[in-house]
């Protein structure tokens, strides 16, 4: 264990700070909330913390796909409202199965992604230009679907409703799957110690291993507890949680996800190993408009209704925001899918607990903008003092 947090201190002072810096800032941001208002860290609010998460977190992860190949999408705001103007057109006017509507909807985000990938790797068009032109044309696309009625009400009893709002995991299903999630990862790690070891490179021990996997199992079980104490652990929120579970496994542990850090470290680089670059591009955008559409769906239903001002720009700004705050770097190459989970707790964090004080939406852009470049100057530090180091 001490051999564990010497590496740690290693990697802290080289200004490799991982999710150090959001973590206290989370803790920090819940202990003033929680001293200005006692309601705050109640589990009836932090319950409803975590439903808000579910929509723009899944937005969030699909950025910090495109972040982690140096590129970024302005546009995935209006390509969660035109996903979820698709899927209301679909289900509630032509009457379309539900499925067939969500896919339809996921699949508008998708043929959008596919579009940026083409226009940036065959044109060079830089990703900035392309998807802020992105955010008005599929706002306009957005804005003919729905129509002159402008305004779109899904069904209260739909599936996809009941499933933002009211489902909710047992209390026992919540232990057994924070259970099994746990003693999987401790697997993988095992199995990854043994294989580093069996090649003589360092490798986390098994009495490390094994202690922070009952860290993690006590403090998630912890958590699971108190928001049982109110409605429990949101099956939304919870496909979050599994779509960045996903994405981190993609990102770490298969072929495609290293060269997407290879494409972020240095595209040419990247290229002379006989990476195919543009493939990589191209998945990254499109990743991040099919995560920007699921979003637009879960954000649709949670409000039981699509409308001229879905995926406007508080939602887009506050995606990017989350995804810069929880750690993907602006520079590329670096950052974790986990990223997404610990931004936009952050982000909804600020917003419930300024709600909860009565200060009206100003206050709120304002402390995030501050959070925000505060998160960016810690990076562009940790970035220079890993140079820094890296020379010496």
């Amino acid at each position: 264990m001490r051999d564990a947090a010497a590496a740690f201190v290693e990697r802290t002072r080289s200004g490799d700070l991982g999710a150090l810096p959001v973590v206290l800032g989370l803790v920090g941001i819940w202990a003033v909330f929680q001293i200005l208002n006692p309601v705050f860290l109640s589990s009836t609010n932090l319950v409803n913390l975590t439903l808000q998460s579910a929509a723009v977190g899944t937005i969030t992860l699909g950025l910090v796909i495109v972040l982690l190949v140096g590129e970024i999408d302005l546009s995935v705001g209006s390509v969660s409202g035109l996903s979820a103007a698709v899927l209301a057109v679909a289900m509630v006017d032509a009457r379309w199965p539900l499925i067939v509507a969500v896919l339809t909807g996921v699949l508008a985000g998708t043929l959008v992604g596919l579009l940026y990938g083409f226009l940036f790797t065959r044109f060079g068009v830089p990703s900035f230009v392309i998807t802020l032109a992105g955010l008005l044309g599929v706002l306009g696309v957005q804005l003919w679907v729905l129509g002159e009625a402008g305004s779109i009400n899904l069904p209260f009893d739909s599936w996809l409703v009941v499933f933002a709002q009211q489902l909710f995991l047992p209390a026992w299903a919540s232990y057994a799957v924070i259970l099994v999630a746990v003693l999987v990862s401790a697997a993988a790690r095992l199995r990854t110690a043994r294989r580093r070891e069996r090649a003589n490179l360092t490798y986390q021990s098994t009495r490390t291993i094994v202690l922070r996997a009952l860290a993690v199992l006590a403090g998630l079980l912890a958590a699971a507890w108190y928001l049982n104490l109110s409605r429990g652990v949101g099956l939304s929120f919870l496909l979050f949680v599994l779509l960045v579970i996903v994405a981190d496994f993609a990102l770490t542990r298969t072929r495609w996800g290293r060269a997407v850090y290879a494409v972020g470290g240095s595209v040419e680089a990247a290229r002379r190993a006989g990476i195919r670059v543009d493939r990589i591009y191209i998945s990254a955008f499109v990743l991040c408009s099919t995560l920007a559409a699921a979003g637009g769906i879960l954000a649709a239903s949670r409000l039981a209704a699509v409308n001229q001002s879905s995926g406007a720009a508080d939602a887009n700004l506050n995606a990017i925001a989350a995804a810069v705050i929880g750690g993907a770097s602006l520079f590329g190459g670096r950052g974790r899918a986990w990223a997404a989970l610990l931004g936009i707790l952050v982000i909804q964090s600020i917003s419930s607990g300024l709600t909860l004080l009565n200060l009206d939406s100003s206050v709120r852009f304002i402390v995030t903008g501050m959070v925000l470049v505060l998160a960016v100057i810690i990076d562009s530090t940790s970035r220079r003092s890993r140079a820094a180091s890296g020379r010496n």
